[in-house]
């Protein structure tokens, strides 16, 4: 009986060393099975002008532009010294802008330039750089650090592709984003004339009769100079405000605000040769 016994339990561990052999080579098969399915299964590269024109009609028939980036983003991808890929790659731009990814844009935009500064549509990539950020620019009483980098990026179109078709549109976008930071200038300049604090809106309205003479703002910068100077009594200057407002913008209303403001404090608008506000305004006249 205990030979039996003993018979039994060798023949059963015998057995079970058989079965663990046989799932450690199983378990050795098992990666290699899986890494042989997945190569298997992978599916070769696009063509790289079948990739492009999906994105095309992505873009252009299904009016799908988010689709239609990652359709070329695939060509700069699978084929990325392709003459396809350099093309792909301004188009991703400009679908990332239609479809109002700014950021995107401007990083593909960017990229573009970087690597094919001498292309043709090297303009057209920078001004999609400033197009994207204008398109962000905030209202006036928030950080007007996207109005900046819009300017900055499409002065850059002007300056390295002047003769291209798109400086006239980025210098009509410059002047729009000018006048936001004026206007930005002037709220806070009002801010500071509602508190009584005349030095603290004088030099906000300086900037923006120095800085930003171009734009719509300056009227009424000039009519809160002759105000906050009349203010303060200074009236030679406030006389000077309202003088230059006066000789440049003679139909404007805010000209009448400042006449009628000199006048109540017994005097009339007179300009001072010397005053900044004077040499202010015969710079731009002279530039």
């Amino acid at each position: 009986m205990a030979t039996l016994q003993t018979t039994h339990w060798v023949r059963l561990a015998r057995g079970l060393a058989r079965f663990a052999a046989v799932c450690a080579l199983m378990l050795m098969l098992v990666p290699l099975a899986a890494c042989t399915s997945d190569k298997d299964l992978q599916l070769p590269d696009d063509p790289a002008d079948k990739l492009y024109n999906e994105g095309l009609f992505l873009l252009q028939n299904k009016k799908d532009p988010k689709a239609a980036a990652k359709k070329f983003e695939e060509v700069d991808r699978q084929h990325p010294y392709s003459d396809w890929a350099r093309k792909a790659l301004i188009m991703v731009a400009y679908a990332r802008y239609e479809a109002k990814d700014y950021d995107e844009c401007i990083s593909a935009a960017r990229r573009f330039v970087t690597l094919h500064p001498g292309s043709a549509d090297a303009p057209y990539a920078q001004f999609l750089i400033g197009s994207a950020y204008y398109e962000q620019i905030p209202d006036v009483t928030r950080d007007q650090g996207r109005t900046e980098k819009a300017i900055a990026a499409l002065e850059e179109v002007s300056r390295k592709y002047p003769d291209s078709e798109y400086a006239q549109n980025a210098k009509r976008k410059i002047e729009v984003a000018r006048d936001q930071l004026a206007g930005k200038e002037m709220e806070t300049g009002r801010y500071y004339l509602t508190r009584k604090d005349f030095t603290g809106a004088i030099n906000r309205f300086k900037i923006v009769v120095t800085q930003y003479q171009t734009t719509r703002h300056v009227e009424e910068a000039l009519m809160r100079l002759t105000e906050c100077y009349m203010a303060l009594g200074i009236v030679p200057e406030a006389q000077t405000a309202a003088a230059v407002l006066g000789h440049n913008f003679p139909s404007s209303p805010w000209y009448q605000d400042a006449y009628k403001l000199v006048q109540t404090g017994g005097a009339e608008p007179r300009e001072n040769k010397d005053s900044w506000i004077s040499k202010a305004f015969k710079a731009m006249t002279l530039g």
